[in-house]
């Protein structure tokens, strides 16, 4: 009972959820990822990630005194209550009334006294623990390795000590719901380590007999900012050590083992988080949960495990390969690589690595088990307090965490997001009605797991009223790639029907425009003329227009698709011709207010008013006024210092990829690399901040393929440092998916599969061709785009 309880988002959403297809590529093609390394992790930026969607472990490789840091996706500290402030809609014309008359100061301090969460911020997401592997011996080691594989899903450490060599595979299992080790050494009787299971607080651990359990209650502090405190989240963990030869002997709170040929360690964890309630659930049993996940896996072989594991795991990771200019070998420590990086090689192949570790990342941080979307950090957190909390930023970073899930061929790892963008319209319709009198839902710039939807933080950063409509693009985008009519119908479109109710009512009439107020541009601030205020708060932003004309373009050719809501449709055409245009200013820039006023940060890190170039579609050559706007933007971002944090610069590429400028983009990719990447290939903000991997991921897809406007794009932004190569397994609008290989810079071939059929216009360079297709049936088109064959 409480494993249904505890999966139910996931039963009912696998069923209609599809992924591009998967295909063959050619045999003699089967590149191996792998990061590997020639010394022990030195601290957490250097460890591994393996991951399930659900538990997460952070593999450090040490010799002696092994540490895996573990994760599970629903620990966190807070809880489920009511934090709409009472005022809001009583303040809400009047702090209107100040931004238009742009009193700015005044509006901020109402806003923030009356329209801000009562209390203003939440608790974050939560570590769950250390696993140690403790020996007593310090004798010298030889012949050490330590690496992840990426196809495999597989982490190794391998040593030798006194002629014996040694060493341990970790995976963490979807199939089979558990972190798994397993050490092996050459000579029998050799394997002599202590388990030890740890927390900093909250927790207790025993060990009996093989097994290690931790059971545990978070308790928060009362806190002013975050809410009163109590006995909130509750959770546990367990392992059980199996060993072949020798002995296992319990401590109070450790395992010894002495003297084994073989040792396998098999650990889970769970909460009392219930998504169906956003809140804890105590007809939940944490422990419970964990002894029915292990009863299932304990008496299975370890090498039955490992071939589960991979299976499932190769089956989504191996759907795209890719290969970038010359063929190398990973014959140095990927530490060492990216150090050459730094300095100004080149390596294109660090580039494909560095591709495929994004998606590995998404897929093992957004999937079942999981119940929960990806957050700031994916699922790798080794904090109780983390930057930034670890959350859910509503205001670009959650988008861009699923930036790469459709064209990169992840396309079940949106199911978790859907799940809980569904979950939010509950207190989003609670926030709208209490804050702004609105029908529909609404959520701000950021979140927790348990739905806070009212602006929090700071009216400086918690104002942007459009982030639900921004929520409901991946799921649009889901239906584009997959043309799921029943997904459409049952799934995403009431969300972003009921998501448009909410705009509908928002929007006042200011000067024959229909506009947001109050709103912001995020985080950015401007300069009024009159007065040195570092003003934030605004009405009709760029973004806002942006997003607005893009969602009711989404709900009418939803409604067409589905052929409903007529009357709707009348009414959403009607608001769509007041909404303010995109407009150029006096620098020739595009415009990021309402107004061309000045900016306190030109190099600010957001560039939100170009969410028409990417990943909209505003902007384009078919605009060119403002696609030169669009290009003249960015330099000045950049030039005043922008792309300063890796989501930024992740960002900065995929925006000069749709500027159909590869130079550019392939010199920010590798300032991302200069200055936003870790030795373990983590983005760092500063600090760690997994964004900056899906951006980027997201972004050399983007420089390869384009879909959008129906057409499909070919090699649009590819750089002339990558001048041969190839792609398989990269998905487009319209259900397609493409392999493609080019060299000297010149496409060479391509196979389109076609996964519902229909029409395909695709286009490489100046050449264009429109052709129909059948379901099911491959394409293949030479460097003109003839059709060759029907493979």
């Amino acid at each position: 009972m409480q494993l249904k309880t505890y999966f139910t988002a996931i039963l009912s959403a696998v069923i209609i959820f599809t992924s591009c297809k998967r295909h063959d590529a050619k045999t003699e093609f089967n590149p191996v990822y792998r990061l590997w390394y020639n010394k022990p992790a030195t601290d957490w930026n250097e460890a591994l990630p393996l991951g399930n969607g659900r538990l997460g472990a952070m593999v450090y490789g040490r010799v002696y005194n092994e540490c895996i840091q573990l994760n599970e996706e629903s620990l966190w500290g807070g809880y489920n209550f009511d934090v709409n402030n009472k005022n809001a809609l009583k303040s809400l014309p009047e702090v209107r009334r100040l931004i238009f008359n742009e009193q700015i100061k005044e509006a901020y301090d109402l806003a923030n006294k009356d329209l801000l969460a009562t209390p203003p911020r939440f608790r974050s997401y939560q570590t769950l623990g250390n696993l140690y592997l403790l020996s007593d011996s310090l004798k010298p080691y030889s012949a050490y390795n330590r690496s992840l594989t990426l196809n495999a899903g597989v982490g190794k450490t391998s040593y030798s000590i006194d002629g014996v060599n040694f060493m341990r595979e970790i995976f963490v299992s979807s199939p089979d719901n558990v972190v798994v080790i397993h050490l092996v050494a050459g000579k029998p009787g050799s394997i002599n380590v202590k388990i030890a299971l740890t927390r900093v607080k909250d927790a207790v651990v025993t060990a009996k007999g093989k097994d290690i359990v931790m059971k545990g209650q978070v308790v928060d502090k009362p806190d002013p900012a975050k809410g009163k405190g109590g006995k909130h989240m509750k959770f546990a963990a367990k392992l059980i050590a199996l060993n072949k030869g020798g002995s296992i002997v319990p401590g109070d709170s450790t395992l010894k083992v002495e003297n084994a040929d073989e040792l396998t360690i098999l650990l889970t964890a769970a909460t009392d988080y219930n998504i169906e309630k956003l809140n804890f659930d105590r007809d939940i049993k944490p422990l419970d949960v964990c002894n029915s996940i292990l009863d299932k896996v304990k008496d299975t072989p370890y090498n039955e495990l490992k071939k589960r594991h991979v299976s499932n795991h190769a089956s989504i990771f191996e759907r795209v390969k890719i290969e970038l200019g010359d063929v190398q070998t990973d014959t140095l420590p990927t530490d060492v690589r990216l150090k050459r990086v730094k300095a100004g090689e080149k390596d294109p192949a660090l580039t494909a690595l560095y591709f495929q570790y994004g998606r590995y990342l998404l897929m093992n941080s957004s999937r079942a088990p999981g119940v929960l979307p990806a957050n700031l950090q994916g699922i790798w957190n080794r904090h109780i307090n983390a930057p930034w909390e670890s959350d859910y930023h509503t205001n670009i970073n959650l988008e861009m965490n699923y930036s790469p899930a459709e064209v990169c061929n992840l396309s079940e790892t949106v199911i978790p997001l859907v799940n809980f963008v569904d979950k939010w319209r509950v207190p989003g319709r609670i926030t709208a009605r209490k804050m702004y009198g609105c029908r529909g839902w609404v959520i701000h710039h950021a979140t927790d797991i348990f739905g806070k939807t009212a602006p929090n933080a700071d009216m400086r950063w918690g104002m942007s009223p459009m982030s639900g409509v921004w929520m409901t693009f991946p799921l649009w985008r889901h239906y584009e790639y997959t043309m799921d009519t029943q997904y459409l119908k049952n799934r995403a479109f009431p969300i972003m029907k009921e998501a448009m109710e909410f705009v509908s009512d928002f929007l006042v009439e200011k000067d024959g425009m229909l506009v947001t107020n109050p709103s912001m541009s995020p985080e950015n601030s401007y300069k009024l003329k009159e007065s040195d205020c570092r003003c934030q708060l605004t009405y009709a932003p760029t973004i806002d227009n942006e997003l607005i004309r893009a969602h009711i373009k989404h709900c009418i050719e939803a409604c067409k698709v589905l052929d409903t809501c007529a009357e709707s449709v009348k009414k959403w055409q009607q608001i769509e011709k007041k909404i303010p245009k995109i407009r150029v200013g006096k620098d020739s820039t595009i415009m990021e207010w309402i107004k061309d006023y000045g900016e306190w940060e030109p190099g600010h890190r957001h560039m939100s008013h170009l969410l028409g170039l990417y990943p909209l579609e505003q902007i384009t050559p078919q605009t060119p006024q403002l696609f030169k706007a669009a290009g003249k933007t960015l330099e000045k971002r950049l030039k005043h210092g922008g792309g300063h944090t890796g989501w930024s610069r992740a960002w900065i590429i995929s925006l000069y990829a749709r500027l159909l400028e590869p130079g550019k983009a392939y010199e920010n990719l590798q300032a991302l690399f200069r200055k936003s990447t870790l030795n373990n290939l983590f983005d760092t903000h500063p600090p760690f901040q997994i964004d900056g991997n899906f951006g980027a991921t997201a972004a050399i897809a983007e420089m390869l393929l384009q879909s959008y406007n129906d057409t499909i794009n070919l090699l649009p932004a590819l750089p002339g440092e990558w001048p041969q190569g190839k792609v398989y397994g990269l998905c487009a609008k319209g259900g397609f998916t493409v392999d493609m290989e080019w060299k000297e810079g010149r496409l060479e071939q391509a196979v389109l599969h076609s996964n519902n059929g229909g029409v395909c216009k695709i286009k490489y360079g100046n050449i264009s061709k429109r052709f129909f297709t059948e379901k099911g049936e491959s394409y293949r088109l030479d460097k003109k785009l003839n059709l060759l064959k029907q493979e």
